[in-house]
């Protein structure tokens, strides 16, 4: 029985040493690897655990069985067999600490990606953004970023409740947001999220197609029309084909468009608030618009590599990108007239996302792929810089004290 008794130091020093390098997080991709680690950690236990507490009765049995025993053989191999079960007894109670403490481990993986309620952050850290967009009040500008979201609200930077999921083709709408991507690490979540929608900032969601089979990077939606369209990177359940197409019935059913007149490789969209048919597709050859959802497109800035294109709740189109260095202009309802927007000195830079206020058309955003963030409050003839290279404060915490920090 003396590989027995090895087997099991060995594996008392693997469980009791092994989850306490589970306990530091780092980055998502860390976390991730984490909590693999711990499930994996977890139900071995609990299944050596089980074999430990079989072998321990089924041994035990055979010694009470030798307990009167007379022979001399059997008395050696009663004592043997009471080593065995004294070792499987230890080795039982270091399977259930290990049991308990992956547990553990699993129960903080999965309460550090949910917020109960909104957090006040003294400070914020974005690497990798998916979004932007100002709420229905114009009070908040929520970013959608690799670890959940991130608010910004007069000078203060809030972790708003629910899972930090990874929200991809992110797209504010009149009430609520919809979104793509794939779920928070030791979420319960399907991965990836297909297509879902959020009627409390994130606090939780409603699946509506597609759950645990896509994720979209190229999606948006019509801020009042709520009409989604996606560009489909491969056949699904619910698209036969790859390419861009649209639903205006929440996702249950999809149209294919044809796309005429589309060149370049597509990089971002927008859709028109209101009117279904009107959206908008940013390329590396220029600025494409269509009126007749997808089937024949407009050049509208031909000269322009685009970077972002946003609708704002007017219908006036938002467009950025480079030419060579970078720009951007607002067209008007009818796409007739571009008008050049002042915008921050941005060097080795580009706008990646445009925002502005549905209550206060004089309160705009943009946000560059470098991750620094300006605010203006005059339609661009003046910027503050809130974010520099993804990092930012808050100011005023003060006068936020329902909010824990």
């Amino acid at each position: 029985m003396r590989w027995m008794n090895k087997l099991l130091a060995v594996m008392l020093i693997a469980l009791l040493s092994f989850p306490t390098t589970l306990l530091a997080h780092g980055t998502a991709e860390e976390h991730k690897r984490e909590v693999l680690w711990t499930n994996i950690l977890f139900y071995g236990a609990i299944s050596l655990f089980v074999l430990l507490i079989l072998l321990f009765f089924i041994l035990k049995s055979k010694v009470n069985q030798l307990g009167n025993t007379k022979s001399q053989e059997n008395r050696i191999r009663r004592t043997r067999l009471a080593k065995a079960v004294n070792a499987l007894k230890w080795g039982s109670m270091a399977a259930f600490t290990a049991v308990v403490v992956s547990g553990l481990v699993m129960t903080g993986n999965q309460q550090d990606t949910e917020i109960s309620g909104p957090m006040l952050l003294d400070e914020v850290s974005i690497h990798h953004a998916h979004g932007m967009s100002y709420t229905p009040d114009g009070n908040k500008i929520f970013f959608a970023v690799h670890d959940g979201l991130r608010v910004y609200e007069d000078g203060q930077w809030i972790l708003p409740a629910g899972e930090k999921h990874d929200y991809m083709g992110f797209s504010m709408v009149n009430d609520g947001f919809y979104s793509s991507g794939h779920p928070a690490p030791g979420s319960n979540k399907k991965n990836p999220l297909g297509i879902v929608k959020s009627t409390d900032e994130g606090e939780s969601f409603e699946t509506l197609a597609l759950y645990g089979e896509i994720d979209f990077h190229g999606m948006s939606v019509g801020y009042e029309s709520h009409v989604i369209y996606v560009f489909n990177p491969s056949p699904n359940e619910k698209m036969s084909e790859t390419g861009l197409h649209y639903s205006t019935d929440e996702a249950k059913t999809w149209t294919k468009s044809e796309g005429n007149g589309l060149a370049g490789k597509p990089s971002v969209l927008a859709v028109h608030p209101t009117n279904p048919a009107v959206m908008a597709v940013g390329t590396d050859q220029g600025i494409f618009v269509t009126k007749d959802y997808g089937d024949q497109f407009e050049t509208l800035e031909p000269s322009l590599e685009a970077s972002a294109v946003f609708f704002n709740a007017r219908g006036e189109l938002y467009a950025a990108g480079l030419r060579p260095e970078p720009i951007l202009v607002r067209m008007d309802a009818e796409m007739n007239v571009a008008n050049e927007i002042n915008i921050p000195v941005l060097k080795q830079d580009a706008i990646s996302f445009i925002g502005q206020s549905p209550v206060n058309p004089k309160d705009i955003s943009i946000m560059t792929n470098n991750n620094d963030v300006y605010v203006s409050a005059d339609e661009g003839g003046s910027w503050t810089n809130i974010m520099k290279q993804g990092k930012a404060a808050s100011t005023n915490t003060k006068d936020r004290p329902n909010l824990p920090s």
